[in-house]
């Protein structure tokens, strides 16, 4: 089985600093369904791997998550690509939860329901927390300009011979020629 691993927000919709809060707030980033149709097209495995601190921060309930992620899938199906799964961590930075990437406990849970490893499965984020949570589970980690990825790109943290792509669809196209 081909799997790959995507963060959400600055990846597949444009993020905000404010966060993502309804489904009307929820946009894609151009391309970046169209990437995931091919993803599937090329027999890949999508799961979304997303950090949602909002839920433990009060600003949105888990039936809005549920919202957003319905209308993702829904876009997604409109452009002829199907989400496999959704993963998230509900918590905020003071919780000290494992779930909560750049820790792995996310990316172990999506291993351990599909069964298998993940050595070598891309993972594709815009954040360094997505690029190390990736990295801990000996993921590919890939990063996208879009989102925070540009402020990423410069982290003197960023792990050298990390490939970078200007957005989820040249990612993909590079993965699927």
């Amino acid at each position: 089985m081909k799997l790959i691993i995507l963060d959400r927000d600055g990846v597949i919709n444009h993020d905000s600093d404010l966060y993502i809060k309804s489904p009307d707030e929820w946009k894609p980033i151009a391309g970046s369904l169209d990437a995931i149709a091919r993803l599937n097209q090329r027999g890949y495995r999508v799961v979304v791997a997303t950090n949602q601190s909002g839920i433990g921060r009060g600003l949105f309930e888990m039936d809005t998550l549920n919202a957003i992620h319905d209308k993702m899938a829904k876009a997604a199906a409109q452009a002829g690509g199907r989400i496999d799964a959704v993963f998230f961590c509900p918590h905020t930075n003071t919780d000290n939860c494992d779930c909560r990437k750049p820790k792995a406990g996310m990316l172990k849970e999506i291993a351990a329901r599909y069964n298998v490893e993940l050595a070598g499965v891309p993972a594709i984020g815009d954040s360094l927390r997505d690029l190390q949570a990736a990295e801990a589970v000996g993921a590919q980690p890939i990063l996208v300009l879009t989102g925070k990825g540009k402020k990423t790109q410069a982290d003197p943290a960023l792990s050298a011979g990390t490939p970078v792509f200007p957005d989820l669809a040249a990612a993909v196209a590079h993965l699927t020629p």
